[in-house]
């Protein structure tokens, strides 16, 4: 367990077209490392298809293992919509995958997502994310699985280079989002760039906004005990423990 001033590693396994290391690294502990490694390269633009290969619990166990050697304490999946497609029954399969193969606790984007919003107390909460409809229906479906109601939604639909969207951009589609009838904005995809934003949408709505890789290392560092830095987030502000 996480002791400030003591070294340790957490695992990571993303999409092969992840391109947002540095901004989890940007929610770590100096004395925390980030291990990352990539699922095998599909073609495939992102459309349900290619987010159903992405959800493959055999691969995602199997990809887990190639961080092994290196030691990490607990472990990620940091994909929103390849934790989501296939349901809470999906995302539990893909924990039990990386558990069983690695002899670690871990958890999803899509859990991590959940457990942010329950910690926060939220009922109703808009959702924000840059993908096709389809999918973007597919996470409302995950949500009301849970438990959870989605009072508004807007996407972008990209098919692509999700992770050149400027910060302008995300910002716009945050405030549309955003409803009187929200306790506060879920920002899907891991990516999707929103360090910078969180913290000042928050206070422009007066509302929490919980983003995917925030919630991401938020629930890892949180299986070995460290802390999340996010200077103004209101999920960074909970007291740190196991995750629930």
């Amino acid at each position: 367990m996480y002791v400030e001033g003591s070294r340790l590693a957490v695992g990571i396994v993303v999409p092969h077209d992840m391109a947002l290391d540095r901004e989890l690294w940007r929610w770590a502990p100096d004395d925390v490392s980030l291990l990352f490694t990539r699922t095998p390269y599909s073609p495939l633009e992102v459309t349900t298809e290619l987010v159903i290969d992405l959800s493959d619990p055999e691969m995602i166990g199997r990809t887990a293992t190639d961080l092994v050697s290196a030691e990490p304490l607990a472990y990620a999946y940091g994909c929103t919509s390849g934790s989501f497609i296939n349901g809470v029954a999906g995302e539990h399969a893909i924990v039990d995958a990386i558990t069983t193969t690695t002899g670690r606790p871990s958890i999803t984007t899509s859990g991590a997502l959940v457990t942010a919003i329950r910690e926060l107390g939220l009922r109703r909460v808009a959702v924000a994310n840059p993908y096709r409809l389809d999918i973007s229906i597919a996470f409302e479906r995950y949500l009301d699985e849970v438990g959870i109601a989605v009072a508004g939604s807007r996407n972008l639909d990209l098919r692509h280079d999700i992770w050149h969207v400027g910060y302008p951009v995300t910002r716009e589609l945050l405030l549309s989002a955003d409803s009187p009838d929200a306790d506060g904005i879920v920002v899907c995809c891991t990516n999707l760039a929103t360090y910078d934003l969180i913290a000042e949408v928050e206070a422009t709505i007066g509302k929490p906004v919980i983003s995917s890789n925030q919630a991401t290392v938020w629930a890892l560092l949180r299986l070995v005990g460290a802390p999340a830095i996010g200077p103004g987030q209101r999920l960074l502000r909970t007291p740190i423990g196991a995750a629930r």
